[in-house]
């Protein structure tokens, strides 16, 4: 179970939305704006609070609070820089598991927050071919949408 730490150093799990689902318990940990352009900025290769802070934009007492919030969770690791001199905040294996997530959001907002012709960056391989766009398919290749799918408890 995910845990944070208390002032005391002790772990206090998470006060969870809606404890049985993964969704709402996904967005507990990342959903709000700050923490998913951290992990953004920490996919583009951001390390330090000044980049973090220079990339977003982001109030210094709301990034030390997300850098925290982001750490306690296992999202990012910290460690020391290599010059020596200061720490860096780098993905956990936790932390690159999002990137599916960051990438669906990323064809979203193409596909439905920008007029026709705006300009925005675009997200290539390293090749610099345009990503694909990612359509989740059953087992047997069919599409998958809300309308084919449906939630099961599982205990």
């Amino acid at each position: 179970m995910v845990s944070i730490c208390n002032s005391s150093g002790g772990a206090v799990p998470p006060n969870w939305t809606d404890p049985d689902c993964p969704v709402a318990r996904a967005l507990d940990l990342v959903g709000d704006r700050w923490s998913l352009l951290v992990i953004r900025d920490a996919m583009d290769g951001a390390r330090s609070f000044t980049e973090f802070q220079r990339r977003t934009g982001i109030a210094r007492n709301i990034l030390t609070d997300r850098l925290r919030k982001l750490t306690a969770h296992g999202l990012l690791d910290q460690r020391t820089a290599p010059s020596g001199r200061r720490r860096e905040y780098v993905l956990t294996d936790t932390g690159r598991d999002l990137f599916p997530v960051v990438l669906t959001l990323r064809q979203w907002g193409e596909r439905h927050a920008f007029e026709p012709g705006e300009p925005r960056s675009a997200l290539v391989d390293q090749h610099g071919t345009p990503v694909p766009e990612i359509a989740p398919t059953s087992a047997d290749g069919t599409p998958l949408n809300a309308e084919n799918t449906q939630v099961q408890k599982i205990r």
